[in-house]
Protein backbone atom coordinates (compact mmCIF):
# COMPACT_ATOMS: atom_id res chain seq x y z
CA UNK A 1 0.00 0.00 0.00
CA UNK A 2 2.71 2.48 1.03
CA UNK A 3 4.68 1.51 -2.05
CA UNK A 4 1.76 2.41 -4.33
CA UNK A 5 1.17 5.73 -2.55
CA UNK A 6 4.82 6.73 -2.86
CA UNK A 7 4.87 5.74 -6.53
CA UNK A 8 1.89 8.00 -7.19
CA UNK A 9 3.52 10.88 -5.32
CA UNK A 10 6.74 10.46 -7.31
CA UNK A 11 4.85 10.51 -10.63
CA UNK A 12 2.97 13.68 -9.65
CA UNK A 13 6.13 15.51 -8.56
CA UNK A 14 7.99 14.46 -11.69
CA UNK A 15 5.32 16.19 -13.78
CA UNK A 16 4.52 19.26 -11.69
CA UNK A 17 7.60 20.40 -9.75
CA UNK A 18 9.79 22.93 -11.65
CA UNK A 19 13.41 23.91 -10.99
CA UNK A 20 13.78 25.49 -7.50
CA UNK A 21 14.61 28.91 -8.96
CA UNK A 22 11.44 28.80 -11.08
CA UNK A 23 9.56 27.77 -7.95
CA UNK A 24 11.00 30.85 -6.22
CA UNK A 25 9.87 33.15 -9.03
CA UNK A 26 6.36 31.67 -8.99
CA UNK A 27 6.15 32.22 -5.22
CA UNK A 28 7.22 35.84 -5.66
CA UNK A 29 4.48 36.48 -8.22
CA UNK A 30 1.90 34.65 -6.09
CA UNK A 31 2.66 36.64 -2.94
CA UNK A 32 2.80 39.92 -4.87
CA UNK A 33 -0.65 39.38 -6.37
CA UNK A 34 -2.45 37.80 -3.39
CA UNK A 35 -1.06 40.14 -0.75
CA UNK A 36 -2.58 43.26 -2.35
CA UNK A 37 -6.29 42.51 -1.74
CA UNK A 38 -5.60 40.85 1.63
CA UNK A 39 -3.63 43.81 2.99
CA UNK A 40 -5.35 46.64 1.13
CA UNK A 41 -2.18 47.74 -0.65
CA UNK A 42 -1.42 48.60 -4.27
CA UNK A 43 1.38 47.66 -6.69
CA UNK A 44 3.56 50.64 -5.71
CA UNK A 45 3.57 49.62 -2.06
CA UNK A 46 4.36 46.01 -2.99
CA UNK A 47 7.21 47.08 -5.30
CA UNK A 48 8.71 48.99 -2.41
CA UNK A 49 8.29 46.11 0.05
CA UNK A 50 10.02 43.76 -2.38
CA UNK A 51 12.89 46.13 -3.16
CA UNK A 52 13.43 47.03 0.48
CA UNK A 53 13.52 43.35 1.40
CA UNK A 54 15.82 41.97 -1.30
CA UNK A 55 19.02 42.68 0.65
CA UNK A 56 17.54 42.20 4.10
CA UNK A 57 19.12 38.81 4.78
CA UNK A 58 22.72 39.40 3.74
CA UNK A 59 24.29 38.77 7.16
CA UNK A 60 22.10 35.74 7.79
CA UNK A 61 22.79 34.47 4.26
CA UNK A 62 26.50 34.56 4.98
CA UNK A 63 25.99 32.61 8.20
CA UNK A 64 23.89 30.01 6.42
CA UNK A 65 26.34 29.72 3.55
CA UNK A 66 29.17 29.17 6.04
CA UNK A 67 27.19 26.50 7.91
CA UNK A 68 26.77 24.68 4.61
CA UNK A 69 30.30 25.23 3.25
CA UNK A 70 32.16 24.49 6.49
CA UNK A 71 29.99 21.45 7.23
CA UNK A 72 30.54 20.17 3.71
CA UNK A 73 34.30 20.77 3.84
CA UNK A 74 34.53 18.78 7.06
CA UNK A 75 32.38 15.97 5.64
CA UNK A 76 34.73 15.60 2.66
CA UNK A 77 37.88 15.19 4.76
CA UNK A 78 39.60 11.86 3.92
CA UNK A 79 39.18 10.45 7.43
CA UNK A 80 35.48 11.32 7.44
CA UNK A 81 35.00 9.82 3.94
CA UNK A 82 36.72 6.58 5.01
CA UNK A 83 34.40 6.43 7.98
CA UNK A 84 31.41 6.88 5.64
CA UNK A 85 32.66 4.07 3.41
CA UNK A 86 32.83 1.84 6.47
CA UNK A 87 29.30 2.81 7.41
CA UNK A 88 28.06 2.18 3.86
CA UNK A 89 29.15 -1.44 4.12
CA UNK A 90 26.84 -2.06 7.10
CA UNK A 91 23.46 -2.53 5.30
CA UNK A 92 23.12 -5.70 3.25
CA UNK A 93 19.71 -5.23 1.61
CA UNK A 94 17.87 -2.28 -0.01
CA UNK A 95 15.49 -2.12 2.98
CA UNK A 96 18.41 -1.93 5.39
CA UNK A 97 20.16 0.65 3.22
CA UNK A 98 17.20 3.05 3.14
CA UNK A 99 16.60 2.62 6.86
CA UNK A 100 20.27 3.10 7.71
CA UNK A 101 20.81 6.19 5.54
CA UNK A 102 17.69 7.86 6.95
CA UNK A 103 18.73 7.06 10.52
CA UNK A 104 22.26 8.44 10.10
CA UNK A 105 20.99 11.52 8.26
CA UNK A 106 18.55 12.37 11.05
CA UNK A 107 21.29 12.10 13.66
CA UNK A 108 23.73 14.18 11.61
CA UNK A 109 21.16 16.90 10.80
CA UNK A 110 20.21 17.16 14.46
CA UNK A 111 23.88 17.81 15.25
CA UNK A 112 24.49 20.24 12.38
CA UNK A 113 22.17 20.79 9.45
CA UNK A 114 24.87 21.66 6.89
CA UNK A 115 26.97 18.69 7.90
CA UNK A 116 23.93 16.42 7.97
CA UNK A 117 22.74 17.41 4.50
CA UNK A 118 26.07 16.52 2.94
CA UNK A 119 26.92 13.50 5.08
CA UNK A 120 23.54 11.97 4.28
CA UNK A 121 24.04 12.44 0.53
CA UNK A 122 27.63 11.16 0.68
CA UNK A 123 26.59 8.11 2.66
CA UNK A 124 23.80 7.46 0.14
CA UNK A 125 26.27 7.61 -2.76
CA UNK A 126 28.73 5.30 -1.03
CA UNK A 127 25.89 2.88 -0.26
CA UNK A 128 24.74 2.91 -3.90
CA UNK A 129 28.26 1.90 -4.98
CA UNK A 130 28.00 -1.24 -2.87
CA UNK A 131 24.31 -2.18 -3.19
CA UNK A 132 23.53 -2.12 -6.91
CA UNK A 133 19.82 -2.93 -6.55
CA UNK A 134 18.82 -0.11 -4.19
CA UNK A 135 16.62 2.66 -5.63
CA UNK A 136 18.93 5.66 -5.95
CA UNK A 137 16.20 8.30 -5.92
CA UNK A 138 14.70 6.95 -2.71
CA UNK A 139 18.18 6.66 -1.21
CA UNK A 140 18.86 10.37 -1.80
CA UNK A 141 15.34 11.30 -0.67
CA UNK A 142 15.97 9.35 2.53
CA UNK A 143 19.21 11.24 3.07
CA UNK A 144 17.40 14.55 2.64
CA UNK A 145 14.42 13.57 4.80
CA UNK A 146 16.64 13.68 7.88
CA UNK A 147 16.66 17.45 7.41
CA UNK A 148 13.19 17.59 8.98
CA UNK A 149 14.76 17.64 12.47
CA UNK A 150 17.40 20.30 11.83
CA UNK A 151 15.58 23.16 13.52
CA UNK A 152 14.95 21.03 16.58
CA UNK A 153 18.67 20.27 16.87
CA UNK A 154 21.70 22.07 18.24
CA UNK A 155 22.36 24.08 15.03
CA UNK A 156 18.77 25.34 14.74
CA UNK A 157 18.78 29.07 14.10
CA UNK A 158 15.70 29.91 16.21
CA UNK A 159 16.81 28.17 19.45
CA UNK A 160 20.33 29.51 18.98
CA UNK A 161 19.02 33.02 18.30
CA UNK A 162 16.99 33.16 21.51
CA UNK A 163 19.90 31.62 23.43
CA UNK A 164 21.98 34.74 22.65
CA UNK A 165 23.51 36.38 25.70
CA UNK A 166 25.19 39.56 24.46
CA UNK A 167 23.51 42.91 25.03
CA UNK A 168 23.10 43.40 21.29
CA UNK A 169 21.50 39.96 20.84
CA UNK A 170 19.08 40.48 23.73
CA UNK A 171 18.19 43.96 22.49
CA UNK A 172 17.47 42.53 19.03
CA UNK A 173 15.30 39.75 20.49
CA UNK A 174 13.39 42.28 22.61
CA UNK A 175 12.67 44.39 19.55
CA UNK A 176 11.74 41.40 17.38
CA UNK A 177 9.33 39.94 19.93
CA UNK A 178 7.60 43.10 21.04
CA UNK A 179 9.21 42.90 24.47
CA UNK A 180 8.10 39.31 25.14
CA UNK A 181 11.66 37.94 25.25
CA UNK A 182 13.88 40.25 27.29
CA UNK A 183 16.53 37.72 28.31
CA UNK A 184 18.14 34.66 26.77
CA UNK A 185 16.28 31.34 26.73
CA UNK A 186 18.71 28.43 27.28
CA UNK A 187 18.65 25.52 24.87
CA UNK A 188 17.65 23.33 27.81
CA UNK A 189 14.20 24.88 27.47
CA UNK A 190 14.06 24.49 23.69
CA UNK A 191 16.28 21.87 22.03
CA UNK A 192 16.56 19.73 25.16
CA UNK A 193 12.96 20.14 26.31
CA UNK A 194 11.38 16.73 26.92
CA UNK A 195 8.60 17.13 24.34
CA UNK A 196 11.14 18.16 21.67
CA UNK A 197 13.41 15.21 22.41
CA UNK A 198 10.42 12.85 22.25
CA UNK A 199 9.45 14.26 18.82
CA UNK A 200 13.00 13.86 17.51
CA UNK A 201 13.28 10.33 18.90
CA UNK A 202 9.95 9.27 17.40
CA UNK A 203 11.01 10.58 13.98
CA UNK A 204 14.38 8.85 14.38
CA UNK A 205 12.59 5.52 14.86
CA UNK A 206 9.54 5.79 12.60
CA UNK A 207 10.73 7.76 9.54
CA UNK A 208 13.55 5.32 8.59
CA UNK A 209 11.07 2.44 8.66
CA UNK A 210 8.51 4.32 6.54
CA UNK A 211 11.16 5.29 3.99
CA UNK A 212 12.40 1.73 3.78
CA UNK A 213 8.88 0.40 3.23
CA UNK A 214 8.53 2.72 0.21
CA UNK A 215 11.26 0.89 -1.73
CA UNK A 216 9.79 0.02 -5.15
CA UNK A 217 9.64 -3.44 -6.66
CA UNK A 218 12.66 -4.67 -8.59
CA UNK A 219 11.14 -3.78 -11.97
CA UNK A 220 10.42 -0.18 -10.86
CA UNK A 221 13.73 0.38 -9.06
CA UNK A 222 15.77 3.30 -10.34
CA UNK A 223 19.35 2.01 -10.73
CA UNK A 224 21.94 4.77 -10.91
CA UNK A 225 24.49 4.96 -13.72
CA UNK A 226 27.90 4.00 -12.33
CA UNK A 227 29.45 7.06 -14.01
CA UNK A 228 27.44 9.36 -11.72
CA UNK A 229 29.00 7.76 -8.66
CA UNK A 230 32.56 8.03 -9.94
CA UNK A 231 34.66 10.77 -8.32
CA UNK A 232 38.09 11.98 -9.27
CA UNK A 233 40.53 11.83 -6.38
CA UNK A 234 42.76 14.87 -6.02
CA UNK A 235 46.47 14.07 -6.26
CA UNK A 236 48.87 16.34 -4.42
CA UNK A 237 52.46 16.40 -5.59
CA UNK A 238 55.37 16.69 -3.20
CA UNK A 239 55.95 20.27 -2.07
CA UNK A 240 59.13 21.68 -3.60
CA UNK A 241 59.02 25.48 -3.70
CA UNK A 242 58.84 27.64 -0.56
CA UNK A 243 55.27 28.59 -1.44
CA UNK A 244 54.22 24.94 -1.87
CA UNK A 245 55.86 24.02 1.44
CA UNK A 246 53.89 26.73 3.22
CA UNK A 247 50.70 25.51 1.54
CA UNK A 248 51.44 21.99 2.82
CA UNK A 249 52.58 23.06 6.29
CA UNK A 250 51.05 21.13 9.16
CA UNK A 251 52.45 23.76 11.51
CA UNK A 252 50.40 26.52 9.89
CA UNK A 253 47.23 24.45 9.92
CA UNK A 254 47.51 23.29 13.50
CA UNK A 255 48.46 26.73 14.74
CA UNK A 256 45.00 27.81 13.59
CA UNK A 257 43.44 24.71 15.11
CA UNK A 258 45.17 25.49 18.41
CA UNK A 259 44.03 29.11 18.27
CA UNK A 260 40.40 28.18 17.63
CA UNK A 261 40.38 25.38 20.21
CA UNK A 262 41.98 27.62 22.81
CA UNK A 263 39.32 30.27 22.28
CA UNK A 264 36.48 27.76 22.61
CA UNK A 265 37.99 26.15 25.73
CA UNK A 266 38.59 29.58 27.28
CA UNK A 267 34.96 30.55 26.70
CA UNK A 268 33.80 27.31 28.34
CA UNK A 269 36.06 27.83 31.36
CA UNK A 270 35.01 31.47 31.65
CA UNK A 271 31.34 30.45 31.51
CA UNK A 272 30.56 32.60 28.47
CA UNK A 273 30.39 29.80 25.90
CA UNK A 274 27.20 30.11 23.83
CA UNK A 275 26.21 27.58 21.19
CA UNK A 276 25.00 30.01 18.55
CA UNK A 277 25.44 29.97 14.78
CA UNK A 278 28.82 31.67 14.94
CA UNK A 279 30.09 29.17 17.50
CA UNK A 280 28.85 26.22 15.45
CA UNK A 281 30.64 27.62 12.40
CA UNK A 282 33.84 28.14 14.38
CA UNK A 283 33.77 24.54 15.62
CA UNK A 284 33.38 23.16 12.09
CA UNK A 285 36.04 25.53 10.78
CA UNK A 286 38.52 24.22 13.34
CA UNK A 287 37.53 20.58 12.76
CA UNK A 288 37.75 21.02 8.99
CA UNK A 289 41.28 22.42 9.13
CA UNK A 290 42.34 19.70 11.57
CA UNK A 291 40.95 16.81 9.48
CA UNK A 292 42.25 18.12 6.15
CA UNK A 293 45.66 18.64 7.80
CA UNK A 294 47.30 21.02 5.31
CA UNK A 295 46.13 24.55 4.40
CA UNK A 296 45.97 23.90 0.65
CA UNK A 297 43.83 20.79 1.07
CA UNK A 298 41.38 22.73 3.19
CA UNK A 299 41.37 25.57 0.67
CA UNK A 300 40.45 23.10 -2.08
CA UNK A 301 37.79 21.47 0.09
CA UNK A 302 36.15 24.82 0.82
CA UNK A 303 36.36 25.79 -2.86
CA UNK A 304 34.55 22.59 -3.84
CA UNK A 305 32.00 23.01 -1.05
CA UNK A 306 31.26 26.59 -2.07
CA UNK A 307 29.69 25.33 -5.31
CA UNK A 308 26.87 23.89 -3.23
CA UNK A 309 26.13 27.38 -1.91
CA UNK A 310 25.26 28.68 -5.38
CA UNK A 311 21.56 28.19 -4.70
CA UNK A 312 21.81 30.21 -1.50
CA UNK A 313 23.61 33.03 -3.30
CA UNK A 314 21.11 33.14 -6.15
CA UNK A 315 17.85 32.51 -4.34
CA UNK A 316 18.29 34.13 -0.92
CA UNK A 317 17.86 37.69 -2.27
CA UNK A 318 14.61 36.60 -3.92
CA UNK A 319 13.38 34.90 -0.76
CA UNK A 320 14.38 38.03 1.16
CA UNK A 321 12.25 39.93 -1.35
CA UNK A 322 9.37 37.51 -0.71
CA UNK A 323 9.90 38.10 2.98
CA UNK A 324 9.60 41.82 2.32
CA UNK A 325 6.30 41.20 0.54
CA UNK A 326 5.14 38.96 3.38
CA UNK A 327 5.85 41.42 6.19
CA UNK A 328 5.28 44.67 4.27
CA UNK A 329 2.45 46.33 6.16
CA UNK A 330 -0.30 48.68 5.12
CA UNK A 331 0.73 52.14 6.36
CA UNK A 332 -2.77 52.81 7.71
CA UNK A 333 -4.10 49.48 8.99
CA UNK A 334 -0.79 47.72 9.68
CA UNK A 335 -1.99 44.58 7.86
CA UNK A 336 0.63 42.29 6.28
CA UNK A 337 0.29 39.00 4.39
CA UNK A 338 2.24 37.09 7.04
CA UNK A 339 0.11 38.75 9.68
CA UNK A 340 -3.09 37.70 7.92
CA UNK A 341 -1.92 34.05 7.87
CA UNK A 342 -0.66 34.04 11.46
CA UNK A 343 -3.60 35.98 12.88
CA UNK A 344 -6.03 33.59 11.21
CA UNK A 345 -4.60 30.79 13.33
CA UNK A 346 -4.26 32.94 16.45
CA UNK A 347 -7.93 33.88 16.25
CA UNK A 348 -9.07 30.29 16.73
CA UNK A 349 -6.34 29.17 19.14
CA UNK A 350 -6.56 28.26 22.80
CA UNK A 351 -3.61 27.88 25.19
CA UNK A 352 -3.62 24.14 24.45
CA UNK A 353 -3.85 24.42 20.67
CA UNK A 354 -1.74 27.55 20.15
CA UNK A 355 1.57 25.66 19.67
CA UNK A 356 -0.11 23.38 17.12
CA UNK A 357 -1.61 26.29 15.16
CA UNK A 358 1.71 28.14 15.31
CA UNK A 359 3.36 25.07 13.79
CA UNK A 360 0.82 24.92 10.97
CA UNK A 361 1.07 28.62 10.20
CA UNK A 362 4.88 28.40 10.22
CA UNK A 363 4.69 25.49 7.80
CA UNK A 364 2.66 27.61 5.39
CA UNK A 365 4.88 30.68 5.76
CA UNK A 366 7.97 28.53 5.19
CA UNK A 367 6.94 27.93 1.58
CA UNK A 368 7.46 31.63 1.00
CA UNK A 369 10.33 32.26 3.44
CA UNK A 370 12.41 29.04 3.59
CA UNK A 371 14.93 30.43 6.05
CA UNK A 372 15.03 29.82 9.77
CA UNK A 373 16.10 33.39 10.49
CA UNK A 374 13.63 34.77 7.97
CA UNK A 375 10.86 32.65 9.49
CA UNK A 376 11.70 34.05 12.91
CA UNK A 377 11.71 37.64 11.63
CA UNK A 378 8.30 37.13 10.00
CA UNK A 379 6.44 35.30 12.77
CA UNK A 380 8.07 36.15 16.08
CA UNK A 381 6.55 39.67 16.24
CA UNK A 382 3.09 38.17 15.73
CA UNK A 383 3.11 34.81 17.49
CA UNK A 384 5.07 35.66 20.64
CA UNK A 385 2.89 38.57 21.83
CA UNK A 386 -0.18 36.41 21.12
CA UNK A 387 1.39 33.57 23.09
CA UNK A 388 2.05 35.90 26.02
CA UNK A 389 -1.63 36.89 26.09
CA UNK A 390 -2.65 33.22 26.13
CA UNK A 391 -0.04 32.28 28.72
CA UNK A 392 1.97 30.02 26.39
CA UNK A 393 5.71 30.00 27.06
CA UNK A 394 7.99 31.81 24.59
CA UNK A 395 10.25 28.75 24.44
CA UNK A 396 7.42 26.47 23.28
CA UNK A 397 6.13 29.09 20.84
CA UNK A 398 9.60 29.64 19.38
CA UNK A 399 10.11 25.90 18.87
CA UNK A 400 6.68 25.62 17.25
CA UNK A 401 7.86 28.18 14.71
CA UNK A 402 11.13 26.28 14.30
CA UNK A 403 9.40 22.95 13.69
CA UNK A 404 7.03 24.50 11.15
CA UNK A 405 10.02 25.94 9.30
CA UNK A 406 11.79 22.58 9.19
CA UNK A 407 8.70 20.51 8.44
CA UNK A 408 7.68 21.88 5.05
CA UNK A 409 11.30 21.96 3.86
CA UNK A 410 10.48 18.41 2.76
CA UNK A 411 8.37 19.97 -0.01
CA UNK A 412 10.33 23.22 -0.43
CA UNK A 413 13.24 22.26 -2.75
CA UNK A 414 15.51 25.14 -1.73
CA UNK A 415 17.53 23.33 0.92
CA UNK A 416 17.76 20.14 -1.09
CA UNK A 417 19.96 21.87 -3.67
CA UNK A 418 23.37 20.99 -2.13
CA UNK A 419 22.47 17.33 -1.67
CA UNK A 420 20.94 17.13 -5.14
CA UNK A 421 24.05 18.70 -6.66
CA UNK A 422 26.19 16.09 -4.97
CA UNK A 423 23.85 13.29 -6.05
CA UNK A 424 23.40 14.69 -9.59
CA UNK A 425 19.62 14.48 -9.39
CA UNK A 426 16.81 17.00 -9.73
CA UNK A 427 14.33 18.08 -7.06
CA UNK A 428 11.47 16.34 -8.88
CA UNK A 429 13.34 13.01 -8.50
CA UNK A 430 13.01 12.97 -4.70
CA UNK A 431 10.10 15.19 -3.68
CA UNK A 432 7.46 12.51 -4.21
CA UNK A 433 9.09 10.38 -1.53
CA UNK A 434 9.61 13.44 0.66
CA UNK A 435 5.86 14.13 0.54
CA UNK A 436 5.24 10.88 2.43
CA UNK A 437 7.92 11.86 4.95
CA UNK A 438 6.19 15.22 5.35
CA UNK A 439 2.95 13.53 6.34
CA UNK A 440 4.57 11.09 8.77
CA UNK A 441 6.77 13.65 10.51
CA UNK A 442 3.89 16.15 10.59
CA UNK A 443 1.67 13.73 12.50
CA UNK A 444 4.44 13.07 15.05
CA UNK A 445 5.17 16.74 15.66
CA UNK A 446 1.48 17.61 15.89
CA UNK A 447 0.95 15.02 18.61
CA UNK A 448 3.96 16.23 20.60
CA UNK A 449 3.04 19.92 20.29
CA UNK A 450 -0.58 19.27 21.26
CA UNK A 451 0.60 17.31 24.31
CA UNK A 452 3.03 20.09 25.27
CA UNK A 453 0.31 22.70 24.88
CA UNK A 454 -2.17 20.74 26.96
CA UNK A 455 0.41 20.26 29.72
CA UNK A 456 1.35 23.95 29.63
CA UNK A 457 5.04 23.27 29.08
Amino acid sequence: MLNKISKGCVNVMQKLLPDPFIFCIILTIFVFVVAMPLTGQGPVEMFNHWGNGVWGLLAFSMQMALVLVLGTAFATAPAVKRFLQTLAAVPKTPFQAIFFVTFISILACWLNWGFGLIVGAMLAKETAKILKKVDYRLLIASAYSGFVVWHAGISGSVPLTIAGTSEAEIAAMTAQTGGVITSSIPIGDTVFALWNLVACLAILIILPYVNAKMHPSEKDTFIVNAAILHEEEKVYKKAETPAEKMESSLILSYSMVTLGAAYIIYQIIKGTFNLNLNTVNLIFLVLGIAFHQTPIRYVNAVSDAARGAAGIILQFPFYAGIQGLMVGANAVTGASFAGVISNAFVAIATPATFPLFTFWSAGIVNFFVPSGGGQWAVQAPIMLPAAAELGVSPALTSMSIAWGDAWTNLLQPFWALPALGLAKLGAKDIMGYCLVGLIVSGVIVCICLLAAGMMGV
